[in-house]
């Protein structure tokens, strides 16, 4: 199933296996490469549970994954899926035992696992990300993940400068917090360990860019910020986040306990004792950078698999 040449007008769907989540998207292709979603599913199996210690995926977090991806697997043949992509990032990337998972997976499920590099990453989130900005001429996009954040300077089609630094919400959560709700030192030390990878950064050229944010921290913002009990995607889809109202959401979530957190909207579930970690990060990056504001996007590296799919089949058409 997952081996099935592209053609244009096509049904295809991605699963992208993260830290903390596993997300489907099920999508129509046309003959011009736009993307027509159809299907938008995530479950929350926390994947990279312990990984920056151990460097190894637990059996239990395996297990977790496979169940989801089986359950996504049937959604998928109700839809007459002809294609489906299968990605792990970070999480996958810094486990030791990464190829048991991926074999795991085949015996279980038949899909082929790819694992993306954090390059490779960045740059198809990037391409998934500006896909649903009509007009947009140059952007930076931000995908805080689980274990990592990617942070892409580019144009409509062309990356111009990535970089994949190793922090995520569920990669300082575990390094630093040790309280819930975390402590002033322990904040202070999180913030101080992203200011130095964002220094370690590069000095990208953002001049005249829009700020684009895609992954859960900034669409559970979006949420946040409207007072919202479940998700919406129409109530993040292009939503702007003001920097005065990130920072109001790290001031108000850093003195709640992650219990406190999940009473706030359901889309908290699984993420409540993440998000002032990824909160923070999304603060430093805003003001480390100048943003005054960032679109917010729930596409994605998911998105970027379906246009690449495209892209490949557009190649050997025409060659």
């Amino acid at each position: 199933m997952d081996c099935a040449p592209v053609h244009a007008d096509m049904t295809l769907a991605a699963i992208d296996i993260g830290t903390n989540t596993v997300l489907l998207l099920i999508g129509r292709i046309d003959a011009s490469g736009t993307i027509i979603p159809l299907v938008y599913e995530q479950r929350i199996p926390r994947l990279g549970k312990g990984v920056d210690a151990a460097k190894n995926l637990t059996p239990d977090a395996m297990k977790r994954v496979i169940d989801v991806l089986l359950e996504f697997k049937a959604i998928c043949a109700k839809h007459s899926v002809e294609h489906i992509i299968v990605c792990g990032t970070s999480a996958v990337r810094d486990a030791h035992n990464r190829e048991e998972f991926a074999s795991l997976i085949y015996s279980k499920t038949g899909f082929t696992l790819e694992i993306l590099s954090g390059e490779d990453e960045a740059y198809w989130t990037y391409r998934g990300a500006i896909s649903g900005i009509p007009g947009i001429g140059r952007a930076t996009v931000v995908d805080i993940g689980g274990g990592s954040t990617e942070i892409t300077v580019g144009t409509q089609r062309d990356v111009l400068h990535s970089t994949s630094l190793d922090v995520g919400s569920v990669r300082v959560t575990e390094r630093f917090f040790r309280h819930d709700p975390p402590t002033d030192a322990e904040l202070e030390a999180a913030i101080a360990a992203v200011e130095d990878a964002l220094a370690g950064a590069g000095a990208f050229d953002f001049a005249g860019s829009t700020l684009v944010g895609v992954a859960g921290t900034v669409t559970s913002l979006a949420i946040l910020a409207q007072d919202l009990w479940e998700f919406s995607l129409h109530a993040v889809t292009n939503y702007r986040l003001r920097y005065e109202t990130v920072e109001a959401l790290f001031r108000r979530l850093r003195t709640m306990s992650a219990h406190e957190i999940r009473q706030l909207s359901n889309v908290m579930e699984g993420r409540s004792d993440v998000i002032i970690a990824g909160t923070l990060i999304l603060r430093e990056i805003m003001a480390h950078f100048g943003f005054d504001e960032i679109v917010v996007s729930e596409r994605g590296v998911r998105y970027g698999l379906l246009v690449r799919a495209w892209e490949r089949w557009s190649e050997k058409a025409r060659g």
